[in-house]
C-alpha cells in the first residue's frame, strides 16, 4: 500500500454530526456526516468514537460535489470501533480527522479492481465524474454485496464487471476477480490499474497484473484491513 507522507494536523480528530446512517446490505452501512473539507475522490479519513478508542481509515464513498462526506463500513463482530459505530443515529457525534491520502482517481484510461467495501474509493471517483474511460471490476463472496449495483450497471453498463465466488446470477461471473483477469487474453499496458481490498487480494492481482505485462509503476494499491 502507498502510505503518502501525511502531517499530524491533517490527521487530528474534530467532531461532526451524523446526518444519515443506514443499513445498505446485511451488516454493512453508509454512514453519512456534512462536510467541512474539500477532498479528492480516492482519498480516506480516520473515523473514532473516543479518544481512548484508535481511529480507523476508510475510504471516502461520495462525490467530490457532494454537501456531505459518507463512508461504507461492514461490521466486525471483534472489532472494537465498528459494533459501537453502528448502534449510532443520526444527531449522534462522532470524531473524524481531515480527508488526506494519495490513492486518488484521474480523468485517464483506467481498470478500477476492488473487493466488498473495496468498491468505496470508486464509487467516489464515478460520483465525482471519472468514470468515463474506465473498466470496474467488483468481486465479492455473495451477491448482496454489490453494494450501489443498479446506479453502477446504469452508469457502466458493459464496463461494469462482477464476480463472485460463492453463489451465482445471470449477467455475474463466477469466480475472483482475479479469475476475470486471468482469462482476459491481452491487457493494456499503457494505462493504470487501481487495487482496493484486503492486503492478499491486492498482492495476488498485482502480481496477477505485472505477469500479464502490466508495468509496476501502472499499478496504484490501497489496502483495506
Amino acid at each position: 500500500m502507498l502510505k503518502p507522507k501525511v502531517k499530524k494536523k491533517d490527521t487530528e480528530l474534530f467532531e461532526v454530526t451524523i446526518t444519515n446512517h443506514i443499513e445498505i446490505s446485511p451488516q454493512v452501512f453508509l454512514l453519512s456526516f456534512k462536510k467541512a473539507y474539500n477532498f479528492l475522490p480516492g482519498q480516506v479519513i480516520k473515523i473514532g468514537l473516543e479518544i481512548t478508542i484508535p481511529p480507523r481509515i476508510y475510504s471516502i464513498c461520495s462525490g467530490t460535489e457532494s454537501e456531505e462526506i459518507s463512508i461504507l463500513y461492514n461490521i466486525k463482530d471483534d472489532g472494537f470501533l465498528t459494533p459501537k459505530l453502528a448502534t449510532k443515529i443520526p444527531g449522534d457525534k462522532i470524531l473524524v480527522s481531515k480527508p488526506y491520502g494519495s490513492f486518488i482517481g484521474s480523468k485517464e484510461p483506467a481498470w478500477w479492481i476492488a473487493t466488498g467495501t473495496g468498491i468505496a474509493p470508486f464509487y467516489s471517483m464515478y460520483q465525482s465524474g471519472l468514470s468515463n474511460n474506465k473498466m470496474l471490476i467488483h468481486g465479492v463472496k455473495f451477491l448482496n454485496q454489490f453494494y450501489f449495483e443498479d446506479e453502477l450497471e446504469w452508469a457502466l453498463g458493459k464496463n461494469y464487471i462482477r464476480c463472485c465466488s460463492r453463489e451465482e446470477s445471470c449477467n455475474v461471473l463466477p469466480g475472483r476477480v482475479t479469475t476475470y483477469i486471468n482469462n482476459t487474453k491481452e491487457l493494456q499496458t499503457d494505462i493504470q490499474y487501481y487495487i482496493c481490498g484486503k492486503a492478499l487480494m491486492v498482492v495476488e492481482t498485482r502480481d496477477l497484473l505485472i505477469s500479464k505485462g502490466v508495468p509496476f509503476k501502472n499499478i496504484i494499491a490501497e489496502i483495506y484491513f
